[in-house]
């Protein structure tokens, strides 16, 4: 088991792809918001791509180990250091019972991922073990990681000595800005061409107004077709108002001017338009991005989008790891 001596800003379980197939019941995805970083510290570690493991938002935990374990941490440097020498990044390690990871503040990135060999047992609920906080379902009590908490982990010996080459791993933004890949749809015909050029010109700042719900943009205005402007009643007053509609993971929710990104933990329907679609395999760069920085956007096909999601998955396979070590 492992002891949660001091559980950082907000620390939570988080298995992958995570709770599918409960959106219709209110329960959304969950699951980490940089799958990329999180299924490299699972291979890592010996564990399958997707096996419950710890996120942690801005600011780490302090974890103490009652198991002889392997450990891996990839994502955001919060410069990770195991009984107070400094523990790499984006490489397996070998811990002792008794020993101490201890994880600040990030100095890039926003999320890091720790993997322990084997897994993290906690219970599972509607299929997956992922934490969505705001209903309190998954991980150890419902929401977040306490002071005092015992995670229990799921018996496995591990591989230590595995590291992820530096080409392989996700390249964090060293300039504050992000290009995010999106694909049109499937309200982008409700947004005229200088909007649509406007959209893809402009800066566009993550608000600090976001969380895992959805990520706030703060940008310049949008111009619409006449089909958001003369509609019938029951689309609603607002030309970013449509009849409630399903929405899909990563769609670009425009409630009257502020585009709001819907993530991980975000509402699977509303009376919003949604313009434009962030594809899963670019989750990724939203999981790592801070307040105040720039996301720019790039056009992308549906099949551009879906190839991105299959090298993915073959890069962060044990298989693909173990030809690199």
């Amino acid at each position: 088991m492992i002891e949660v001596v001091d559980p950082g800003l907000e620390t939570t379980i988080q298995d992958w792809p995570g709770r599918y197939g409960f959106w219709n019941k209110g329960f959304p995805v969950s699951g980490p918001m940089d799958s990329w970083s999180m299924r490299l510290a699972n291979v890592l570690v010996g564990n399958q791509p997707g096996v419950a493991a710890l996120e942690a938002q801005f600011l780490g935990p302090t974890l103490k180990f009652q198991l002889d374990t392997v450990i891996a941490v990839c994502g955001a440097n919060m410069r990770a250091k195991l009984d107070g020498e400094p523990l790499e990044l984006w490489q397996s390690h070998q811990v002792l019972a008794g020993q101490v990871l201890k994880m600040t503040a990030a100095i890039s990135g926003a999320r890091a991922y720790i993997a322990i060999a084997g897994g993290i047992d906690n219970k599972i609920v509607l299929g997956s073990r992922s934490t969505f906080s705001k209903a309190g379902v998954g991980g150890i009590d419902g929401g977040a990681l306490k002071a005092g908490q015992i995670l229990p982990v799921i018996p496995a010996e591990g591989t230590a000595g595995m590291i992820v080459p530096e080409a392989s791993r996700p390249k964090f933004s060293k300039t504050r800005i992000w290009s995010v890949e999106v694909c049109a749809g499937p309200n982008d015909d409700w947004i005229d061409k200088a909007g649509q050029e406007r959209f893809f010109s402009a800066d566009w700042t993550l608000s600090a107004k976001s969380d895992r719900t959805g990520f706030r943009l703060e940008g310049p205005e949008w111009s619409f077709t006449p089909k958001a402007i003369n509609k019938p009643a029951e689309h609603g007053a607002l030309p970013s108002n449509i009849i409630d509609h399903g929405y899909p993971m990563g769609a670009i929710n425009l409630a009257g001017q502020t585009p709001i990104i819907l993530v991980n933990d975000g509402p699977s329907m509303g009376g919003f338009i949604n313009p434009y679609t962030v594809p899963t395999a670019s989750f990724w760069k939203l999981g790592q991005a801070r307040p105040g920085e720039i996301l720019s956007f790039q056009k992308i096909s549906v099949s551009g989008a879906q190839k991105k999601a299959a090298d993915l998955k073959q890069l962060c396979s044990q298989e693909t790891l173990l030809k690199m070590n």
